[in-house]
């Protein structure tokens, strides 16, 4: 009789972070207890899925909006976090005067598993059932955080984490046969997911009528063409879907062989079958309520009602929302009506109002953004200027008003179109979409980004910010050597003038017209174009951004500086961010002020988007100005994302002078990026 051996037990990790679903820090197995703090699970969180170290810089304007001393916030939590993490013959929180990083070498990070779902080979049907049981609930369970960069850094996490369950899931769904038993629970999470996806409930019809469950199947899809009227969106894949799967059940084998051919590849967006989804595009439309005298307080008057009507006045220029005229909102507020029920008696998406008042020294102004639909705050702000001067209180505050409304409605429209089925998008949908994509800075994502707005043009071709979309992605496939420069800008070029033709007016087609003459070198011409963007809107935020781009390198400097710094005021939580802020680091760079450079690119290269030239521009000035080892550091940091990439690589995207450029190479040379 033969004797088996026990197996010997699998030794628990010596760490574990369990970050999908309530964060959950395991030692050897035994949980350890972490302090009631939201920042201290945060933190923890950022450091892990940044998977790099970051500035201190940076994790302060995330973590900390407004407290009396964030960097004295910092240090505490970090004191906290080593006790959670560090061993005693290992530190694992890795910090300096500047940067902080996480040593995860030995340790099993859930939401890290799970990523590498994203690279190599497709994984075994073992473990991505492995990985999909890693997912306990969304990412960091319910955490919640107060303010706007941490609350956008959160739900960009969610989604991408969400992004990647959907794909694990569909993988398995793939993997699995039709008939399997193991495979409904895995569709059923798919569909918990991504309701709207044609392709998740084609996958269910195929197993429900694998195993015979026809009457089941005729059942779904009727409660699932509800489900699509009652959200607008299209049912016709779906109703094709099931056609063909039932036209198919004569014989076994050919509902073998049909279904599979029947499906469309993953992901992949279905063409709109009927004029719900391919209607035209119906811009946002937002209400600018009279702004009103705060209670127990008086201002001057007229000032509410200008700057009233300056900030619809500014808004309608940007041309990127349909801006309810003045007339229209002032009879409104006579009936009193409240915000919503304005909004709908206006028929529009989002309605703003406000209340002002002047201290002695300043002017302040209470703004609230309300989502008609749902009645939701969507944003609200207390704004203040100094009231000195009157005109400049005023011209400041609609300033931050402007960019404030256009920023969270448009991020409102990107999060909307990321959450439906790519089938039901119309042009609008298809842009934000297409924006949601082209943020993320990748050749991935790009090319979804091109995907999206091109649908958007097809389906609208006067659509002229769909045509500036277009434009951007050639531009990025030039500028980041992703495709052929020549051809790419080319067509950047070509798009651009689709867009000023569909449009122009619309500040973001001389934007994009402006990023394409550079791409060719027309240096002057893509000045002019970019400054009439602003003349068109003072508000626009990316012509202040690509302005600022253009003189840091071929213009002049000191103007480059100042359109850094408008972009920023502009804007001050934009996606370019690392853009504007390397604009102002490539202008000291053109003055000689190698310090003041450094400081301006490394805040740049800790934005969670920045790309591998921003990267390489910050270890170049990290080199000129001497400080050689956080250099290398970086350098190392881009070998590794990016093996191969140099110097040569730097230099063709960027348009420096002969002398500049020989600079440049000397400091590659340091920092062994030659």
């Amino acid at each position: 009789m033969e004797i088996v051996q026990p197996a010997e037990p699998v030794a628990a990790p010596v760490l574990e972070v369990l970050l999908l679903g309530p964060v959950v820090v395991r030692r050897h197995g035994r949980p350890v207890v972490l302090a009631r703090s939201r920042k201290l699970r945060a933190l923890l969180s950022i450091l892990v899925i940044e998977g790099r170290p970051v500035s201190r810089r940076w994790l302060c304007e995330l973590l900390w909006d407004r407290p009396n001393d964030p960097r004295a916030e910092l240090r505490w939590h970090l004191s906290k976090l080593r006790q959670i993490v560090d061993e005693p013959a290992r530190a694992r929180v890795l910090s300096d005067d500047d940067e902080i990083g996480i040593d995860l070498e030995g340790c099993v990070v859930d939401a890290l598993e799970v990523l590498t779902v994203e690279q190599g080979h497709p994984p075994s049907l073992k473990r991505l059932t492995e990985l999909a049981a890693q997912f306990r609930g969304p990412f960091l369970g319910d955490l919640e955080l107060s303010g706007a960069p941490a609350e956008q850094w959160l739900t960009a996490q969610r989604r991408r984490f969400a992004s990647c369950r959907i794909g694990l899931l569909k993988q398995l769904a793939a993997a699995l046969p039709a008939d399997s038993g193991d495979v409904e629970p895995h569709l059923e999470r798919w569909l918990e997911l991504a309701p709207f996806d044609v392709a998740a409930h084609q996958r269910l019809l195929d197993h429900l009528v694998s195993r015979g469950r026809i009457a089941e199947a005729d059942n779904h899809v009727a409660a699932v063409e509800r489900l699509f009227a009652d959200e607008g969106v299209s049912a016709a894949g779906l109703r094709e879907a099931w056609k063909g799967i039932r036209s198919r059940r004569a014989s076994a084998a050919v509902i073998e062989a049909g279904v599979r051919e029947a499906q469309p590849l993953l992901g992949e967006p279905q063409p709109a079958t009927d004029g719900a989804s391919a209607a035209a595009p119906q811009r946002s439309a937002l209400a600018v309520m009279p702004f009103t005298t705060e209670k127990n307080h008086c201002v001057e008057p007229g000032i509410t009602d200008g700057l009233t009507q300056d900030v619809i006045t500014r808004l309608a220029k940007l041309r990127s929302l349909s801006i309810i005229a003045r007339g229209s909102v002032y009879a409104m507020a006579e009936m009193s009506l409240s915000s919503v029920e304005a909004g709908r008696r206006l028929g529009v998406d989002y309605v703003a109002s406000g209340t002002i008042r002047r201290d002695a020294d300043r002017l302040r102004a209470q703004i609230e953004l309300v989502e008609v639909a749902t009645g939701r705050i969507v944003w609200a702000e207390d704004c203040d200027a100094p009231a000195g001067n009157l005109l400049e209180a005023l011209d400041e505050l609609g300033d931050r008003i402007v960019a404030a409304l256009t920023g969270e409605i448009e991020q409102a429209e990107r999060n909307r179109a990321v959450l439906r089925s790519p089938a039901s998008l119309n042009a609008w949908g298809a842009h934000h979409r297409g924006l949601w994509h082209m943020y993320r800075f990748t050749r991935e994502d790009n090319a979804q980004a091109q995907h999206f707005f091109d649908r958007a043009v097809t389906l609208d071709p006067t659509f002229s910010r769909a045509h500036a979309g277009l434009s951007f992605t050639h531009w990025q496939n030039a500028f980041q050597n992703w495709s052929d420069p020549r051809m790419e800008t080319e067509r950047a070029y070509a798009a651009a003038a689709q867009s000023l033709f569909a449009d122009e007016q619309d500040p973001a087609a001389h934007w994009a017209m402006g990023r394409a003459l550079w791409l060719r070198q027309e240096h002057e011409q893509a000045v002019l174009a970019l400054r009439e963007s602003v003349d068109l809107s003072p508000n626009f935020a990316l012509g202040h951004y690509s302005l600022a781009f253009v003189e840091s390198q071929t213009g002049d400097p000191m103007a480059a500086i100042k359109a850094s710094d408008k972009s920023r005021a502009l804007s001050p939580y934009d996606p370019m961010m690392f853009g504007m802020l390397g604009s102002r680091a490539m202008a000291h760079l053109r003055l000689g002020q190698f310090e003041e450079a450094a400081a301006w690119a490394t805040r740049a290269a800790s934005r969670p988007n920045a790309h591998i030239n921003i990267l390489g521009l910050a270890a170049l000035c990290l080199s000129l100005a001497g400080r050689i080892a956080e250099g290398q550091g970086l350098a190392t940091t881009i070998r590794v994302t990016q093996p191969g990439y140099g110097i040569d690589d730097f230099l063709s995207a960027f348009h420096f002078s002969p002398d500049k450029a020989k600079l440049l190479r000397a400091a590659a040379v340091q920092v062994s990026m030659a």
